[in-house]
């Protein structure tokens, strides 16, 4: 059994989103696309697949995995791994993470198992919490308080039992107290049964996290995630010790289970932040998540990835959590689906179950990836 080559299948799609000058997202008019889907050739099958790729970083990749065996996974992710040294830019931790999820998936298919099966199953469904869109200028999607409450409202009524808000960010304005404005608003509309979490804008003074914090916390929000540049351990540090609110991370700061590993030993936040596209796929998620276990903390997955939801389902110790989202008043999620996947995993009264077929246990629409092609 050997991979016999890496490919990147291109394909065109919709897509009703657009980006602002700092590249957050919002909705937009319908507008051309460009879908990717990373394969991995077995010869002799079955062939690995995984939504996302890059086709430089799957070039790179060939060089290290054509010829190996692909049930080899934790040796061929290190020789990646290894390998981003040489190609920073290219072989990035988004694309290790979709060459992963693909080796995963070459697993579960000949097991007949799914992923989170194959990691040693905790549970086949996790709770969700609806994660907003950042804040925008439009007084009927996200441009003020009153409108963030309105939208957290709709949420609860569509059976959404908690809910991360991201806030505004540059260019609108970030100011901590329109921010804690919002949040105050958000909780006197859905109550106090309802759990809340703030993702705000990432590069605040330590004055202003501090601020905001102490809000947050007479508010009893679950979580303050990333208000200040996750580079600086020692502001967190001192974030962590200053309020009582939660603070959860890293999400988003390089280094994979390394740095994870000194943010839980420094004590530098109380709750500690995964995901598979932050770290490079569900290999180091998997170390991370029973890193954090072996210090007693909690482990809150990042972004709406099934590779999220399979390594959910596979702890036993806190994670709680899958992210779905980004959502928006003006923006139709369940719409906006790939055409290219026939069974997108969609919540039901706040909770969303693991696709339980083999491998990822994602079902391609091949005659719609055939029909659009692109070469």
């Amino acid at each position: 059994m050997q991979i016999t080559d890496i490919e990147t299948v291109r394909y065109s799609r919709t897509k009703r989103r657009s980006r602002d000058e700092k590249g957050h997202a919002h909705p937009g008019p319908e507008r051309e696309s460009t879908g990717t889907l990373t394969r991995v050739v077995v010869e002799g099958g079955p062939d690995g697949y995984c939504f996302g790729g890059d086709e430089r970083a799957n070039e790179v990749a060939k060089r290290h995995l054509v010829g190996e065996d692909p049930l080899y996974r934790e040796e061929l992710w290190n020789r990646l791994y290894r390998s981003q040294r040489l190609h920073k830019g290219t072989l990035h931790d988004k694309a290790l993470c979709r060459l992963d999820m693909a080796l995963w998936d070459v697993a579960g298919k000949v097991a007949g198992l799914p992923v989170y099966k194959l990691l040693g199953a905790s549970r086949d469904e996790v709770p969700v919490y609806a994660s907003t869109m950042v804040g925008d200028d439009d007084p009927d999607g996200l441009g003020t308080p009153e409108a963030y409450a309105d939208f957290a409202a709709d949420l609860v009524s569509r059976g959404f039992e908690a809910i991360k808000l991201h806030s505004w960010m540059p260019p609108y304005d970030a100011d901590p107290e329109r921010v804690v404005e919002m949040c105050r608003q958000v909780r006197a509309e859905v109550g106090r049964d309802v759990d809340l979490m703030l993702d705000s804008h990432h590069y605040y003074a330590r004055t202003e996290a501090k601020r905001i914090g102490e809000a947050l916390a007479d508010l009893d929000f679950r979580w303050f995630e990333e208000p200040m540049d996750e580079h600086s351990l020692s502001a967190y540090e001192w974030l962590t010790n200053e309020v009582d609110v939660p603070i959860i991370g890293p999400e988003t700061a390089e280094g994979k289970m390394q740095t994870r590993a000194e943010w839980a030993k420094r004590g530098v936040a109380d709750i500690g932040r995964v995901g598979v596209t932050d770290v490079g796929g569900i290999t180091p998620a998997k170390k991370v998540a029973s890193l954090y276990e072996s210090f007693g903390m909690e482990c809150e997955s990042h972004g709406d990835n099934v590779g999220n939801l399979h390594l959910l389902c596979s702890m036993a110790f806190p994670g709680r959590y899958h992210e779905y989202g980004l959502l928006h008043p003006k923006y139709d999620y369940e719409v906006a689906d790939d055409p290219a996947v026939t069974n997108t995993p969609h919540p039901e009264d706040g909770v969303i179950e693991v696709p339980d077929g083999p491998g990822l246990g994602l079902d391609i629409n091949w005659d719609y990836v055939e029909a659009n092609r692109v070469e």
